[in-house]
């Protein structure tokens, strides 16, 4: 079956850097990963980081300049690199992936989360 595992979360403070990683096993394909959302309780989650146009890039205004996102075909692993890590960067994480057909017809796929803190 599809499976997304996100990990690299942790406590860090202010300033510091994490580097979150999407691991993508069974069918879906690393081209199917789409991007990165997080999400802080009692909010709607939100896209922070995306591939557009193929490998092409698009990122929230708040974390651009700071975060990269990319993939790695060699290990099937998307990678979220977070640097000069803020309080208001702290949620919980997700991959999302995305699996569409000729029809129109598409599903979608989601991790379990990785926490990440920020905070002095």
């Amino acid at each position: 079956q599809v499976q997304l595992v996100e990990s690299g979360g942790g406590l860090v403070q202010p300033g510091e850097s994490l580097t979150l990683s999407c691991s993508a096993s069974g069918s879906i394909q690393i081209r199917e990963i789409m991007g990165w959302y997080r999400q802080v309780p009692g909010t709607p989650r939100e896209l922070v980081a995306s591939f557009t146009n193929g490998d092409h890039t698009d990122y929230i205004d708040s974390v651009k300049g700071r975060f990269t996102i990319s993939r790695d075909y060699a290990k099937n692993i998307v990678n979220l690199q977070m640097n000069s890590l803020k309080p208001e960067d702290t949620a919980v994480y997700y991959c999302h992936a995305k699996r569409t057909y000729s029809s129109g017809y598409s599903q979608d796929y989601w991790g379990q989360g990785t926490q990440v803190t920020v905070s002095s």
